[in-house]
């Protein structure tokens, strides 16, 4: 038991398969009810795919477990109602610092550009999102939230699969045309199918140690390489909700597990660190080992599998839950148009490219962190510490100070969803960029642009002035919001205006879309519903629009 946090103990009803309901098949079935797994079971319900959730347990996770959630993740839980209850609860921070022995070498900031609605992480307790999350779902009429519900076998078939049960009243079968596996690193879905898993384990052992104290500490990440209260290894500081501070101590692969985390072990760790006079609390405790690794591929037939099921990485970089909710932020709005018959099955292809692209980035950075902080031979340890006595007075070797490169969205720049540019731009929101964020206005109330788009297809439109815009151009908006995917065209001026009827206007006022997005009149962007820049051109031309849309759900032929 937590002295900060109660555990709920959600309801386990008898399925309707158990209760003598006629059988059914369900549209999708998503196994897992961590973060990844309902946020994946919430988006599809919300957008009116009928889901089905499965948990083997009837609570949320235990211990503090992931604790940092970056900006994209953010503004992807905004889009399933729950960004605004995490950063409320959730600690915010831009800021980190990292010290080597008893002095700051290094700083960085996650947000330097003012005029973003969310920030660049946040600190939250995973068992605070979960219960966010299964609030959230259970508001939703057509998720089916079922937990003490345990995946026994898996039957693949060509159009779905066949799924063995275990509830408190028994066996029961259920039948889905989509599998969606959400069921964690120890995934038994994964298992069940016989699928691998390739990677490496990493030979360190880390102790975490969850401690509620009142503290004027700032905001701010703290890294230590060296320091004099643990020589030797690294310890990293952050705060999370309720005054829990999570405290990371290095052991080194030698160190006994259970015997590092008796409270006569860790209290004195702890002592040396924040001093005698100090007062705290120890509210969980756990030693970790970790690895990097990840499927060859994310797809399996029906059986798309998300978050660590599909991938895993070290904890430093907040890289684990932040990915997989990317997953489904990436995989939800395709899957959607398949079961629609709006999009080929090849579409989801794109999500496994996509998300292993993403995964072997999240590797890679992940794997250069492990290596700097738990550096393996004398000559790496050598270099380590060189670069971080450098650090301190020079630019050049503060580049090379790795304390954990943190979670940033994937640039897809090569995928075969997006359309290439034929025109001239500037800056970052090239084709398959995650799409920034700026300050707007919305009939004259302040708005946020990513809270304006997402969900389906849009084309952002700049004009000079709204009520300006002809007839002829009128009439290429409606060509292509009646195409097959009805994506909506919204408008975008530096002055407020009043919009032709059945459109929407943003108004730039402080220009940090234009700035962003380097636009002109005439300026055009396709976004896709997971807020990816999909194509983008210097004049609006139906028919290269509706091309672009047809590329980026593979209905290009």
């Amino acid at each position: 038991m937590l002295s900060t946090y109660q555990y709920p103990k959600f309801d386990y009803v008898r399925p309707p398969e158990q209760s003598g309901a006629e059988k059914k098949r369900y549209p999708v079935v998503v196994v897992g009810a961590g973060p990844v797994g309902l946020a994946a079971a919430i988006e599809l319900a919300q957008s009116g795919v009928p889901v089905v959730l499965l948990d083997d347990d009837d609570t949320v996770s235990v211990g503090s477990r992931g604790v940092c959630y970056a900006k994209r993740a953010l503004e992807v839980l905004d889009r399933i109602g729950l960004g605004q209850p995490c950063v409320d609860k959730g600690v915010s921070w831009n800021v980190g610092r990292t010290f080597f022995r008893e002095q700051e070498v290094y700083n960085f900031n996650l947000l330097p550009q003012p005029d973003h609605k969310r920030p660049g992480m946040i600190n939250l307790q995973q068992y605070y999102l979960e219960a966010f999350e299964v609030k959230r779902a259970q508001e939703l009429p057509n998720l089916d939230l079922r937990f003490k519900n345990k995946v026994l076998s898996v039957i693949p078939q060509g159009d779905g699969a066949t799924l063995q049960v275990e509830t408190p009243d028994g066996i029961y079968t259920l039948e889905t045309d989509w599998l969606v596996v959400a069921d964690g690193a120890r995934s038994g879905i994964r298992r069940l199918m016989n699928l691998e898993i390739d990677g490496k384990i990493f030979m360190d052992r880390f102790l975490i140690a969850d401690v509620v104290m009142k503290a004027d500490f700032p905001h701010e990440r703290w890294f230590w390489f060296d320091p004099p209260f643990h020589p030797g290894q690294s310890v990293l500081l952050h705060r999370q909700a309720d005054n829990v501070y999570r405290i990371d101590f290095q052991l080194g692969w030698n160190a006994d597990p259970e015997e590092e985390k008796k409270p006569e072990k860790v209290i004195p760790r702890i002592k040396a660190m924040l001093g005698d006079e100090r007062e705290f609390e120890l509210e969980w405790v756990s030693v970790y080992t970790f690895q990097c690794r990840r499927m060859n591929a994310f797809t399996h037939g029906h059986a798309l599998f998300v978050g660590d099921a599909a991938h895993q990485v070290s904890p430093f970089g907040a890289r684990g839950a932040n990915s997989g909710i990317q997953d489904t932020d990436n995989l939800c709005w395709k899957l959607k148009l398949v079961i629609e018959g709006k999009a080929p099955p090849e579409l989801l292809d794109s999500y496994s490219e996509e998300r292993v692209f993403a995964a072997d980035e999240n590797l890679l950075n992940s794997t250069r962190s492990t290596d700097f902080i738990t550096p393996k031979s004398k000559t790496s340890l050598t270099f380590r510490n060189a670069v971080l006595s450098l650090a301190r007075d020079h630019a050049f070797a503060r580049a090379l100070v790795n304390s954990g490169r943190l979670s940033v969205p994937s640039y897809l720049t090569e995928s075969r969803l997006n359309t290439p540019d034929v025109d001239a731009f500037s800056g970052d929101m090239v084709p398959g960029a995650p799409m920034d964020d700026a300050p707007m206005r919305l009939l004259g109330q302040d708005a946020w642009l990513l809270d304006q788009v997402g969900h389906r297809f849009m084309v952002l439109v700049c004009v000079n002035d709204a009520a300006m815009v002809d007839t002829p151009l009128l009439a290429s908006f409606t060509a292509v919001a009646n195409g097959p995917l009805t994506p909506e065209v919204i408008l975008v001026s530096a002055t407020a205006g009043t919009a032709p009827q059945g459109l929407r206007l943003l108004e730039d006022h402080t220009g940090r879309f234009a700035e962003r997005y380097d636009t002109t009149p005439g300026t055009s962007y396709l976004i896709r519903p997971d807020q990816h820049v999909a194509a983008r051109w210097r004049s609006f031309d139906a028919g290269q629009v509706s091309q672009a849309i047809a590329r980026a759900t593979c209905n290009l032929h």
